[in-house]
């Protein structure tokens, strides 16, 4: 039985709980691929508090609640009272008062999440704060890597980019290491400091190496809106000296996936061969987006109803 009431980060979930929610996300695709989805499946409303632009998890967390029978909606907040000047405490009680069952929320700060999650009885999904993480991306990250590889035991997978500021970084790293698998970071020394090992990855600013016998290969966006300058030079030196391209991936094993967050920078951290090849999961990594959070707010929905927001443990 899910006891969580809210879902704000892989580092406290198990391996049981991570195969628990990866197992139903399968389920949860077979119906959205052939069109079975079970309407009404809950009654309730889920909101969308995004403080920072999104596509792809935004607009899958709102598929993904009406898959499941959610009434959604999103607090806009170029008209919200947001731009009068109200906190994210205010904004969060507000929102919580009007009955809403589950809160996504993004942030620029991290921990942001957990605040709010603290202060309010609906159900709150970290969908990103701050540098700190980013748990449904990470779940459907090790979704797609689940249905590519079958077990995560002793595979090799390099995480490639600008890890310093990636919070789907540290929540790959989190779930990654309880599945079995073994990461490598690399990118340059700016963007990749040695203190990620801390977290329980291996660091290597030698991208060949990084690359070599891996299983799977991830790039990561550069996030130029949390740059620091002088971190490198431009985009195209980047891509020319980190970028992943066919040379690089051919160190990898010859059946290595290549994934990313998206959204990709064509030619700066991925190729365009790399990115439309047949062994990239890009595409997958968008269909099983929607099927993980389905699964997730079918979890988080169920422990609603199995008791009231107080019985429920919170993850802090």
């Amino acid at each position: 039985m899910w006891k969580h009431k809210d879902l704000l980060g892989i580092k406290e979930l198990t391996k049981d709980e991570l195969l628990e929610l990866m197992t139903l996300a399968q389920d949860m695709k077979k119906r959205l691929l052939n069109r079975q989805i079970q309407e009404h499946l809950f009654y309730g409303n889920m909101t969308t508090l995004f403080y920072e632009n999104s596509t792809r998890t935004k607009h899958s967390f709102t598929v993904a609640g009406q898959n499941v029978g959610l009434m959604v909606s999103d607090l806009g907040l170029s008209t919200s009272s947001i731009k009068k000047g109200e906190s994210l405490y205010d904004t969060a009680l507000t929102i919580d008062q009007m009955g809403t069952d589950i809160i996504v929320m993004r942030h620029s700060s991290s921990g942001a999440a957990h605040y709010v999650a603290e202060n309010v009885n609906a159900s709150v999904i970290n969908a990103g704060d701050g540098t700190n993480e980013h748990p449904t991306q990470a779940l459907l990250d090790c979704m797609t890597i689940m249905e590519e590889k079958g077990d995560f035991e002793g595979l090799k997978v390099c995480i490639a980019g600008d890890i310093i500021n990636s919070r789907v970084a540290r929540s790959n790293i989190y779930a990654l290491n309880k599945l079995g698998a073994k990461v490598t970071l690399t990118g340059p020394t700016t963007l990749v400091p040695k203190g990620m090992a801390s977290l329980g990855a291996e660091v290597n600013y030698n991208i060949k190496d990084a690359v070599k016998d891996a299983d799977v290969v991830m790039g990561l966006r550069i996030q130029l809106e949390r740059q620091k300058s002088g971190a490198f030079p431009d985009l195209r030196e980047y891509g020319n000296l980190f970028g992943i391209n066919e040379e690089i991936f051919a160190y990898a094993k010859p059946d290595a996936i290549i994934m990313h967050p998206g959204p990709v920078n064509r030619n700066v951290e991925l190729t365009s061969e790399l990115i439309d090849a047949p062994y990239s999961t890009i595409n997958d990594q968008v269909t099983n987006g929607v099927a993980i959070r389905m699964a997730i707010l079918t979890k988080l929905m169920e422990a609603r109803k199995q008791g009231t927001s107080k019985d429920i443990r919170r993850i802090i």
